[in-house]
């Protein structure tokens, strides 16, 4: 799929409203189910999201800088807390270890916290190790079809492994390290070297493809984090999402590509001017070729996981019309036009993306 990536692309747009105020939770299919636990992400767990909600109350938790960051740090019955937590411990061994329970009376819970803001109401887990006071956060949710299966393409089809269990109407996944993009607009960005803000253009020309390609919506500055690496004689930057509620929901193109999100907007100018055009093409192709030999060499997994979206109902028939004809004038590929629903808008656009990939490279062997 071909997008401009200029100034003029960029600025038309950005302030639309161009998101559904509440997306709803779609159930968890039979047959996405059966996908999930041959690809053992289906597994018995001690504790379900509804019994974290028996919470007895709760106090707001604000940042260093007095602001509340919309989580309460939550408090239960006595009688129920050993329990909770007991169940807990046994989630961690189970997400990050063998599931057994030698580690247990060396980890502590720590914090329960919850989110009032957002679709999928987490519960944020910290556990620690009480022998060296290392900890770690995992969260529990509300399964939702669309969540899963943006995780699974994550999984799949980013650079980013993702770790997260489900059983019924409970998703568990593991902490995305970061600085939050909101933050690090905010406070990094102004600070960073000029060679630091190539490389951030960089990865934000290539996060936004990644995003479009695999219609993964809503990537506000808020909905990623920042992820720092130290090289021998630089920084390395990678932008992660963190959010997967708008996995293929939306109907406007443009959801899919956090270039026209205006919380993204101090971004988009730097990449604007930084990068001259070439080097926006550039690494627009870089990307879509990476996505295509991801897609190709876990075709059968992906497959699978694509055929159970095509059997699946995500999104309402309306968007699914405006999408497919969005992209359809976008890129004249007639299987756009042709599709059905959102399994089928994917499968499309990853197969446009596979299909050129082979025809330009002159090294595929065919």
């Amino acid at each position: 799929m071909y997008l401009y990536f200029t100034k003029r692309n960029y600025l038309h747009g950005m302030d639309e409203k161009l998101m559904s105020k509440k997306k709803p939770a779609y159930p968890i299919t039979e047959q996405l189910s059966k996908y999930l636990t041959v690809h053992s992400r289906n597994i018995k767990i001690p504790i379900f999201y509804d019994d974290l909600l028996r919470f007895q109350g709760a106090v707001e938790i604000f940042d260093k800088n007095g602001k509340d960051t919309l989580w309460v740090s939550t408090y239960f019955a006595e009688h129920e807390r050993a329990e909770i937590e007991l169940s807990l411990k046994r989630m961690y061994t189970i997400l990050h270890a063998d599931g057994g329970d030698s580690i247990l009376p060396f980890l502590s819970i720590d914090a329960i916290d919850f989110c009032t803001f957002g679709n999928s109401k987490p519960f944020r887990v910290k556990v620690r190790n009480v022998l060296n006071d290392n900890y770690l956060y995992l969260y529990i949710k509300k399964a939702d079809a669309s969540r899963i299966y943006g995780l699974e393409l994550e999984h799949l089809l980013s650079p980013n492994h993702i770790t997260f269990l489900v059983h019924r109407d409970t998703l568990i996944e593991e902490h995305i390290s970061g600085i939050p993009g909101d933050i690090f607009l905010a406070e990094e960005l102004d600070q960073c070297s000029v060679q630091a803000k190539n490389a951030i253009a960089k990865e934000f020309v290539k996060f936004n493809e990644r995003s479009f390609v695999r219609l993964l919506g809503d990537m506000r500055s808020y909905n990623y984090v920042m992820v720092l690496t130290h090289d021998f004689d630089r920084i390395q930057y990678r932008i992660r999402a963190i959010d997967f509620d708008q996995q293929s929901f939306e109907g406007n193109p443009k959801v899919y590509m956090p270039q026209f999100l205006k919380e993204n907007n101090k971004l988009v100018e730097m990449t604007l001017a930084t990068l001259r055009e070439e080097s926006i093409n550039q690494y627009k192709n870089e990307e879509r070729s990476l996505l295509a030999k991801r897609a190709s060499s876990e075709h059968k997994r992906l497959s699978a996981l694509i055929d159970c979206m095509r059997h699946d109902v995500i999104s309402f028939p309306g968007k699914v019309e405006m999408l497919k004809m969005g992209l359809f004038d976008l890129t004249g590929d007639i299987n756009f036009k042709n599709s059905s629903n959102m399994g089928d808008i994917l499968k499309s656009a990853l197969d446009f993306i596979v299909r050129n990939y082979k025809n330009v490279n002159p090294y595929i062997i065919k």
